[in-house]
């Protein structure tokens, strides 16, 4: 039996970058009330204006015939929107479009340029707002700033806020695994790797996160300033030399934190989370460990973020925060134990 549907044509526009739930929701809300719908997805031009990382047209309309081709049953059309009205000022089957309160107003404007090209105005559905579980709007900056996943989850869990996490033995082998790209070369001589790092660095990113004395120290020695630095004085758990230590006062803004060997406290994930506010590099002087700082990083940092640490024996890890890093430093972090 067919759906008792008000309108025959839906107009929905946007940039869907990291297709989420708010997305889902916003095309359902004109599935319900449309008989067809057509989705306008922003060029590459209009999208890249909205700020870093946002993924290419080809991604973007990948993933929404992905989920339209599941969901919508052949009651759809995709098309490039060139412009920020589209085709809905003149198009005459249209008799509806989808909107959400904050794109409301450029409804009302199109319905205006309608009515000046003697076309009857579109009716605007107004899709609810979807909350994600930190009190914000679920939306693709929220997620390209690393806040939430696509579904509106934030990558640490609640539950974990305040405690103390010891890292259980079983997860040993996890670390041993690279968390992305290996520069290989020999320890005696970190700037071999660093500089194969260094040239691989993509243009499009955000900050540069360097975790460990040698790994700072190195890219420090080479003429590039990490963007934030975590450091403890050792290397392998032993003292450096003096030689060998890092000269905080090259960066402008420092902070010292107390972080045991094997755990993660509140203040280095406290403080992980205010270096990335700052406008100048950071130094985290650790107080114990910071080996495990990368999983604070990549479970809060935005998108596009770099990390970039030693591997023993082996070189220097890099990884450009992506989804996939996210995920996988949330599914690790799960496994930490609180301690009493």
């Amino acid at each position: 039996m067919q759906a008792d549907r008000s309108f025959r044509r839906c107009l929905i526009g946007g940039t869907f970058d990291r297709f989420h739930s708010g997305h889902q929701l916003l095309i359902q809300t004109a599935l319900r009330q449309a008989d067809f719908i057509e989705v306008h997805v922003t060029n590459e031009e209009m999208a890249q204006s909205k700020g870093d990382w946002v993924q290419s047209l080809e991604d973007r309309m990948d993933a929404l015939l992905n989920w339209l081709s599941e969901t919508a049953h052949l009651r759809y059309e995709i098309h490039v929107l060139n412009d920020p009205h589209g085709p809905a000022p003149s198009h005459r089957i249209a008799d509806s479009i989808v909107a959400t309160v904050e794109t409301v107003p450029r409804c009302h404007q199109i319905n205006q340029q309608r009515y000046e090209n003697g076309l009857p105005p579109l009716a605007i559905l107004e899709a609810p707002r979807l909350e994600d579980e930190l009190g914000g709007i679920l939306s693709s900056s929220r997620i390209r700033l690393g806040l939430i996943d696509r579904e509106g989850h934030p990558w640490i869990p609640p539950s974990y806020e305040g405690l103390v996490l010891q890292m259980p033995a079983v997860l040993d082998d996890e670390f041993k695994t690279p968390m992305g790209d290996l520069f290989e070369g020999p320890e005696h001589a970190p700037e071999v790797a660093l500089s194969a790092m260094l040239e691989a660095l993509p243009l499009n990113r955000g900050a540069l996160v360097a975790v460990g004395d040698v790994t700072v120290k190195g890219l420090m020695d080479m003429g590039v300033l990490p963007d934030i630095g975590f450091v403890d004085g050792q290397t392998k758990r032993e003292m450096l030399d003096a030689s060998l230590l890092v000269n905080a006062e090259h960066f402008p803004l420092r902070r010292a934190v107390v972080n045991p060997p094997g755990q993660l406290t509140p203040a280095l994930l406290d403080a992980v989370r205010w270096a990335f506010k700052q406008d100048e590099s950071v130094l985290i002087e650790v107080d114990g460990e910071e080996d495990l700082a990368p999983m604070y990083v990549l479970a809060t940092a935005p998108l596009g973020t770099v990390v970039v640490y030693g591997q023993p024996q082996q070189g220097v890890v890099m990884r450009v925060l992506d989804l996939e890093a996210k995920h996988r430093a949330r599914n690790l972090l799960v496994h930490f134990e609180a301690v009493e």
